[in-house]
């Protein structure tokens, strides 16, 4: 089906910048949209930045102007770009793919294993 690796997380210094990439497998034509959500200690998973396929981003408010969300569909890998770092962004980040067309016995929805990202003061 669909198997998603992240790489790219790690410790980091307040002003910062670092890359994640997700390297997707499987049946990833079948897949629309990418996405990097993110969860601190203690606090509900959150999206971070959403891309489709045809090139549609939204990110949310914390991470405008700071985050970069791209895509490579040939190599079916998404990358997130953060610059700026804050002590706020620490989290544990995790790739998300989505079909907009289900599939007979498969999820429409997978998850990566997650990528600690920690800003240092």
């Amino acid at each position: 089906q669909v198997q998603l690796e992240e790489s790219g997380g790690g410790l980091v210094q307040a002003g910062g910048s670092l890359r994640l990439s997700c390297k997707g497998s499987g049946m990833m034509n079948t897949i629309n949209a990418m996405a990097w959500y993110r969860q601190a200690p203690e606090k509900e998973r959150e999206l971070v930045a959403r891309i489709t396929r045809g090139g549609s981003i939204n990110y949310a408010e914390s991470v405008k102007g700071r985050f970069t969300i791209s895509r490579d569909n040939a190599e079916n890998t998404v990358y997130l770009l953060m610059d700026s770092l804050k002590s706020e962004d620490t989290a544990v980040y995790y790739c998300h793919a989505k079909r907009l067309i289900s599939i007979a016995s498969a999820p429409d929805e997978y998850w990566g294993q997650g990528t600690k990202v920690t800003v240092s003061s």
